[in-house]
């Protein structure tokens, strides 16, 4: 088989589209197009399904890609190694990012935002953390900020910080709840005030019925929306409550927008963790934005993340 068209083919496979492939060997889509149908041609099989946004492997590809990929990785390590002309150096490829949206947006990216202006590139995925890590395991990214603590021995995760989730509303709403029954441990005193969620099944509001409430939260929400943005505009535009971390709304009680309805003295806590994948050759962007979120992350508050 022809190198070249292997080390293509893992490209797309690891980044999960043509553009992105070609962008990490430094060729044209249409050069790489034709490698994938050459190698294609040669396998006798297909390699991937083009999708509307991006390719997805097939059978055969996975196939390939588990038995090219250690071989070639360990090639490019020595090539990049013993090459002593910088000029003969391929462009280092974008960083390939993942983590939840809301706290890319408000935190990862500003953090990032120096090391852009020193020339690296960067490629954002959002997600669910279990959806990411699969395409962390593939290759297909090169860093995830994951909300849970990942397992397995082909990832490495390290504790970034921890976010603290506040159970908070509109002031005009906050007049609405007897917070005297609330904050003697009576969570009925919400009834009549509409929920606001990030999902249908009210992961985070329940979590925390559960940590500070002790007991289970059986309700429905009134308003769902997959973005704890859209869930903050929503509680500040004076509909219902929720719970959010308080990284993304510090502004706004700083502001007084919104505003806490309990301050419990042990108040749930998740953690926060930078994954990468175990093995494959040296990547100094990958290993800068590694640096830089790992420093950044020791000026967010503890209960800021």
């Amino acid at each position: 088989m022809d190198l070249a068209q292997l080390r293509t083919f893992l490209a797309v496979y690891r980044a999960g589209s043509i553009t992105a492939g070609a962008a990490r060997v430094g060729l044209s889509q249409p050069t790489v197009s034709t490698q994938l149908q050459a190698l294609e041609r040669n396998l006798e099989r297909p390699l991937f399904e083009r999708l509307p946004r991006g390719v997805a492997p097939t059978a055969a590809a996975h196939d390939l890609a588990a038995r090219v990929a250690d071989p070639l990785d360990a090639l490019e390590s020595v090539a990049g190694a013993q090459s002593s002309d910088p000029g003969s150096a391929m462009p280092e490829p974008p960083v390939l990012l993942g983590g939840p949206a809301e706290m890319l947006a408000t935190l990862v990216l500003p953090a990032l935002a120096p090391l852009v202006g020193r020339g690296v590139r960067l490629t954002v995925t959002t997600g669910l953390t279990d959806d990411l890590l699969i395409d962390l395991r593939a290759g297909k990214l090169d860093l995830v900020i994951a909300t849970t603590r990942p397992r397995g021995r082909s990832v490495i995760a390290e504790p970034l910080a921890d976010e603290e989730f506040l159970l908070v509303c509109a002031p005009e709403v906050a007049t609405r709840v007897d917070l005297g029954r609330l904050r003697t441990g009576d969570p009925s005193a919400l009834d009549d005030i509409p929920i606001v969620s990030y999902a249908t099944d009210l992961p985070i509001l329940r979590r925390y019925w559960r940590h500070v409430f002790d007991t289970r939260l059986e309700a429905d929400a009134a308003v769902v929306i997959g973005d704890l943005r859209a869930v903050l505009a929503t509680l500040k535009a004076g509909v219902g409550f929720s719970v959010l971390p308080r990284y993304l709304c510090a502004r706004d009680l700083a502001a007084g927008e919104i505003v806490t309805l309990l301050d419990p003295r042990d108040p749930p806590i998740n953690t926060g963790f930078l994954a990468r994948r175990v093995g494959g050759p040296p990547r100094p962007h990958v290993e800068l934005v590694h640096a830089q979120l790992s420093t950044a992350a020791q000026t967010w508050r503890v209960c800021g993340l």
